[in-house]
């Protein structure tokens, strides 16, 4: 059996390594739904933009996406989605640029996202993308697990 220590920091990789896979179709999607959803055309050169878009949100967000993850979960400030969530900055500039409309939001939304005006900020790994939903519960039961295996211990 794997020590529980190991599994986490093994989930933390997958996890990682999904995101990272995930996020630059993540950006291109939300550009054509959005732009799709208001009849604008998803030209040649939008697509062009939507992909540099999703390698900028890439770079930009990974590494410190490792770095969380890679840190002892007593030292963590923060989560993994929470750190994806200002990546709507990458598919907004590609909106705001194609001259797409904001959408309309709750109260909530527009209070705790007030820099997303098109209503892109994921609010769980599916959002992202479907696939990130596994890879993401499990590290959360491994961080939890271990979480409550050390406070046992004290």
């Amino acid at each position: 059996m794997e020590e529980p220590e190991a599994a986490l920091a093994r989930y933390a990789t997958e996890l990682a390594d999904a995101v990272d896979a995930a996020v630059p179709g993540w950006v291109e999607r939300c550009v054509r739904r959005v732009l799709t959803a208001q009849g604008i055309a998803v030209t040649p050169e939008v697509e062009a933009q939507a992909r540099a878009a999703g390698t900028a949100a890439r770079e930009a967000g990974i590494p410190a996406l490792r770095t969380l993850l890679a840190t002892d979960i007593d030292e963590q400030v923060g989560t993994p989605l929470a750190m994806l969530r200002p990546l709507v900055r990458y598919p907004t500039e590609v909106l705001r640029a194609t001259g797409a409309t904001p959408v309309a939001r709750d109260e909530f939304a527009t209070r705790s996202f007030s820099d997303d005006m098109y209503d892109l900020t994921p609010a769980s790994f599916a959002d992202v993308a479907p696939e990130l939903q596994e890879p993401g519960l499990a590290w959360g039961a491994a961080k939890a697990y271990v979480h409550l295996s050390r406070r046992r211990r004290q």
